[in-house]
């Protein structure tokens, strides 16, 4: 179907958006934690962050561009909400009797609390920056193509968005987070295997990318094609 979104049943957008959206948080929380995967050094959130950019892939080849940056917007809010209230929650004053039954007293229990859940204000700053920038030239680029493609070869359109739309936020991440931290080798060294596992990721997904976007078109009745869309990252 191609038109206004007025009228569109949308039954699973919801879901989509929700899931979306859980693993955009979930990956901010978790990517304080380091790993070591095929010996590249990682932040755990590379388990659950490219699900984000596969929502993302979903949510435009079925509802349009339109539904996406709505949903990307809605992830970032959402976020934003989180990080405020975690940020929040640090300030108050820990209990003396608060020890997690883990921690010797309150002080260590709440520089726990900090180590794990606080955020510096430039890793935020560049979370949020390469956020917004990946996802929406992922969404641009799988909308573009689909039109190019006339809706054929999915997955063209779902790993070339990836490829860029990861590799900007890769170069964003890294760039703002740690310029002046690592060495020009180093820096280039983390954006190329965030960009290489991320994007394998979402690649060895397509097969399940296939199943949900045949799924979600047959249930909704819907294919959008973005031909005549406003493609501005902000609309009023």
């Amino acid at each position: 179907m191609v038109g206004s979104e007025s009228g569109r049943p949308m039954a699973w957008y919801p879901a989509i958006a929700a899931a979306f959206t859980t693993a955009l948080i979930v990956s901010n929380i978790i990517a304080v934690r380091l790993t070591t995967v095929a010996g590249l050094t990682l932040p755990a959130a590379v388990i659950l962050f490219p699900v984000a950019y596969i929502f993302g892939d979903v949510l435009t080849e079925v509802y349009g561009y339109a539904r996406a940056r709505q949903t990307i917007w809605i992830g970032f809010g959402c976020n934003l909400l989180a990080v405020l209230a975690i940020w929040l929650g640090g300030r108050l004053p820990a209990a003396s009797f608060w020890d997690a039954g883990v921690y010797a007293d309150a002080t260590q229990a709440d520089q726990a609390y900090q180590a794990i859940l606080g955020f510096a204000p430039r890793l935020l700053l560049a979370s949020f920056l390469a956020y917004l920038v990946g996802e929406f030239l992922n969404s641009y680029v799988l909308a573009r193509l689909k039109l190019a493609t006339k809706g054929r070869y999915l997955w063209v359109r779902t790993v070339a968005s990836t490829l860029i739309g990861e590799g900007a936020d890769s170069v964003i991440f890294i760039s703002v987070s740690f310029a002046g931290v690592l060495s020009g080798p180093d820096l280039g060294s983390a954006v190329l295997s965030q960009w290489l596992f991320k994007s394998a990721y979402e690649a060895l997904a397509t097969p399940l990318t296939y199943l949900v976007v045949n799924a979600l078109k047959r249930a909704e009745g819907v294919d959008v094609f973005d031909r005549q869309t406003d493609f501005r990252p902000v609309r009023f």
